[in-house]
């Protein structure tokens, strides 16, 4: 996917992972709308990645619906979606608020899979675009005090291994970026959270989650849906645990060589 001049809209821009991506993408000559809730701090970064802002509540369904229409009359058509918005919930389950549990299902699975289906005809129409959703480490397997978390990355990472089927036979692809720890306030969260402490410790001793920047992430986050790779992984080091998840899919991604999609026009 051609970067320089492309249309890319991030939602969640306004911090973290989704503040790196903006100002990456925006580095390598894209056009970049940021989407969030902070007002203040989304006209921040598009003030300084020369962006634009549109503040919206992507928990509110109305406004998800609307969406699409207000980006592509302020900002233009949508070349690359990243679906980065997302919450999490770190307690244990049954010590969790069920409204709060409903908010990280929609932040995280629903808005996604909504806003794609909104954006995804522009560009079966148009014949490009790219789709890029943020899942996490937490996808592949469970951890406890995470398990509405890793439930909804769990199932953003089959969503997209099956729109990547379907849309086999189209110029539209797909990155999945599933990160283990990330030096951002949701990590920090989640080292601060007594039922996840002792589970990062016992990580730390083994070596196996070392940390990195958004904008190490961000930058090979780029670099892959440049490449049109499916895939950014991190760690590296944990590539054995990504790759045993991901099997069930390569194998039937395998079985159904040869079988196109009749994608909808």
């Amino acid at each position: 996917m051609q970067i320089e001049g492309s249309n890319v809209l991030v939602t969640g821009g306004s911090r973290g992972i989704g503040e790196a991506l903006a100002r990456e993408f925006a580095a390598q000559g894209a056009r970049v709308c940021v989407v969030a809730r902070s007002a203040d701090a989304l006209d921040r970064v598009a003030s300084d990645i020369g962006g634009f802002a549109l503040v919206a509540d992507l928990l509110d369904s109305g406004q998800v619906d609307s969406l699409r229409d207000h980006v592509e009359a302020e900002f233009g058509s949508v070349d690359i979606l990243v679906n980065n918005a997302g919450l999490d919930a770190t307690d244990a389950f049954l010590a969790s608020d069920p409204d709060a549990l409903r908010n990280v299902v929609r932040l995280n699975l629903e808005t996604p899979v909504a806003l794609t289906r909104s954006f995804l005809p522009g560009m079966v129409e148009r014949g490009k675009g790219h789709l890029v959703f943020t899942s996490s480490l937490a996808g592949t397997a469970g951890f406890p005090s995470l398990a509405t978390y890793c439930a909804t990355k769990a199932g953003l990472n089959n969503f997209a291994a099956t729109l990547r089927l379907e849309l086999n036979s189209t110029d539209i692809h797909t990155t999945l970026i599933a990160p283990g720890p990330v030096d951002t306030d949701m990590w920090d969260e989640l080292e601060a959270t007594p039922y996840t402490a002792d589970l990062l410790k016992r990580f730390r001793l083994l070596q196996t989650l070392p940390k990195t920047t958004p904008k190490k992430l961000a930058k090979r986050s780029v670099a892959a849906i440049a490449a049109d790779r499916r895939h950014v992984r991190h760690p590296r080091r944990l590539s054995l645990n990504f790759w045993l998840s991901e099997a069930p899919r390569r194998i039937n991604e395998a079985v159904l060589t040869g079988i196109k999609f009749d994608v909808p026009r």
